[in-house]
């Protein structure tokens, strides 16, 4: 086998067995993507999904949005243009660095309705109720070392016939199959409302019952 086809196998074994490593890790406490890191979101690609998440969402104007693990903004910045002054965007993050990125944005944007708060999902420290019309978990989920709680907050959190939007892309360490999301959602009371993509890409949306 020629030197360069034995350092892409080297390179892919090293991945996968980082992605292990990570994800049993991350089972035990939240390691989020790490600010130093934040160029992987930031790119074409990712801005281009975030806007498909967007259009999928239905956001219109006035309605209350809640992104958790919102990272660098790719979903709060372009859903608090598409929601307006009338609506509002809730950043969440554990990462005070990546929350001051999303404040920049925001000001750079002459967003006025961004609301930046650090929290940590699935330790009671996020108390809304019955606030947001929409929610985005966006390669989230598998970062949070208890998932089922974290929904349950979030779905505390959404209005009736409010809708989490849960996207989850393999090559991510933390991934989480469709399987996985769908049998979370439904021990909290969520539904599967639409699914898009295939097991390698795809977006959820689970609904909260109407009251």
């Amino acid at each position: 086998m020629p030197t360069f086809a034995w350092i892409i196998l080297a390179l892919i074994v090293v991945w996968l067995a980082a992605g292990i490593v990570w994800r049993y890790a991350a089972r035990r406490r939240s390691i989020p993507c790490p600010p130093g890191l934040d160029f992987f979101l930031e790119n074409r690609i990712a801005g281009a999904e975030a806007l498909r998440q967007i259009e999928r969402a239905r956001l219109a104007g006035g309605m209350s949005v809640l992104d958790v693990g919102c990272g660098t903004g790719r979903i709060t910045i372009p859903a608090a243009q598409r929601v307006g002054a009338t609506g509002c965007v809730v950043a969440l993050d554990i990462q005070p660095e990546m929350l001051s990125k999303v404040a920049r944005r925001a000001a750079q944007n002459n967003l006025t309705n961004v609301q930046t708060v650090r929290a940590a999902m699935g330790l009671s420290e996020f108390q809304e109720r019955d606030r947001f019309d929409r929610a985005f978990l966006t390669t989230v989920l598998g970062e949070i070392p208890n998932r089922e709680s974290a929904l349950n907050e979030i779905y505390a959190a959404l209005k009736p016939g409010g809708i989490l939007s849960v996207t989850e892309i393999m090559v991510d360490p933390h991934y989480q199959s469709r399987d996985t999301v769908r049998r979370l959602a439904t021990r909290v009371g969520l539904r599967v409302e639409q699914t898009w993509g295939n097991a390698f890409n795809f977006t959820m949306h689970l609904a909260k019952p109407d009251a």
